[in-house]
């Protein structure tokens, strides 16, 4: 049986935790930032974890982990 191969984008965009969720970075924050109220610019700092349901889905496309 032949190695299932990992979604290269999964690679670049997301990370697993230890505890098994999925963090990601969130989106809308590279351009038309001053239409946006400071706080949703804020809040966008960082990371942030998946729903469940969206986790599975990653995981799926990332057979064998990420680092």
């Amino acid at each position: 049986m032949p190695k299932m191969k990992t979604k290269s984008s999964v690679k670049k965009r997301f990370k697993i935790t230890a505890t098994g969720k999925v963090l990601a970075g969130p989106g809308k924050k590279r351009h038309n930032l001053s239409a946006r109220p400071q706080k949703a610019i804020r809040s966008n700092r960082g990371s942030q974890t998946l729903t469940h349901a969206d986790g599975i889905t990653v995981k799926q496309w990332a057979p064998y982990g990420l680092r």
